[in-house]
């Protein structure tokens, strides 16, 4: 039930609804644009393998984390029907980019120090694809929880106000990630493609991609929802748990082919390497989080890469 109804995404980038606690006065998690799939060998680091201190092939997905920027702080207010938006300050500098996206006032006559009244803070970021190389300058703006007891989150969040935040500072090689983006979209397709159902006869009536029966609901003139109909296909919010961090890197070189990534260009900022493929197409905003529930069996270092191929 978790993948009904399967309509498309509100927006073309995800929403993420909480995140684990910590006790460190940071941000609580990130975002980039996936540029592609690498491969890699690396020295096998687990514990309970058979490879174990053996080369092993390994796929990786590189992903382009510009350094996020501070837009504001929000004060939010426990109430019976839970949080509710206390007050706002505004960064007195913002990039010009950021009024593609939102109203941003001229003057600001708020401060930090006239909010006594609160329970929790929380950072409005927005991304600068104008860092990167797919072609976009509108920015992507979203709320992202801190970590720490509340003078702590008030503190962090004066100090970071306005600026910039990198990916080193918020992740370290061998963390687990939550990844929440949007799938690839495959538009309007029909039962086979979409649930994977097997093709009727050929000599069965009208139909042979249909499903065979409507269900035991069907003299009501109603359709069961387990039924596979044509619908939607792809474009929906999906979270995938236990990503595994291999690199954070500021070098480019280390990753671009000669030629750029296909339908992506090349790589200039900040980039991450996570073990595994992710969903979306290239150049979707991802969004990620520390792990809910980290696997056991991924250790806290990260394995030694020897080789990265830079051809896709």
């Amino acid at each position: 039930m978790q993948f009904w109804p399967r309509k498309k995404a509100k927006r073309i980038y995800a929403r993420v609804h909480s995140y684990p606690a910590s006790n460190e006065a940071k941000l609580l998690g990130f975002a980039g644009y996936k540029v592609g799939m690498i491969h890699s060998i690396i020295v096998d680091n687990k514990k309970t393998t058979l490879t174990k201190g053996t080369e092993i092939s390994c796929p990786l997905t590189v992903i382009e984390c510009p350094p996020l920027k501070i837009a504001s702080i929000k004060f939010y207010k426990k109430t019976i029907s839970g949080l509710k938006l206390v007050s706002e300050i505004l960064a007195e500098k913002h990039d010009k980019e950021l009024e593609r996206k939102l109203n941003v006032p001229k003057k600001i006559t708020k401060k930090v120090e006239d909010i006594k009244d609160y329970d929790d803070i929380r950072l409005l970021v927005y991304t600068q694809p104008k860092l990167t190389g797919i072609g976009k300058k509108k920015p992507e703006v979203f709320e992202i929880h801190l970590g720490g007891k509340k003078e702590d989150k008030l503190k962090y969040a004066q100090e970071k106000l306005g600026k910039e935040v990198k990916i080193d500072e918020i992740f370290k090689e061998g963390n687990q990630l939550d990844i929440h983006a949007i799938t690839k979209g495959k538009g309007f397709q029909g039962p086979v493609k979409r649930f994977g159902i097997s093709l009727r006869s050929h000599k069965s009536e009208k139909s042979i991609r249909n499903p065979g029966s409507l269900g035991g609901w069907k003299a009501q003139g109603h359709v069961m929802y387990r039924v596979a109909h044509a619908g939607q296909m792809g474009f929906h919010e999906r979270t995938e748990k236990n990503k595994w961090i291999l690199k954070i890197s500021s070098d480019p070189s280390q990753v671009n082919p000669k030629s750029g990534f296909k339908n992506y260009g090349l790589v200039k900022s900040q980039y991450i390497l996570v073990k595994g493929s992710i969903q979306g197409p290239k150049k979707r905003i991802i969004r990620f989080n520390n792990s809910f529930r980290p696997s056991r069996k991924l250790p806290s270092e990260p394995p030694r890469i020897t080789v990265i191929s830079s051809i896709e």
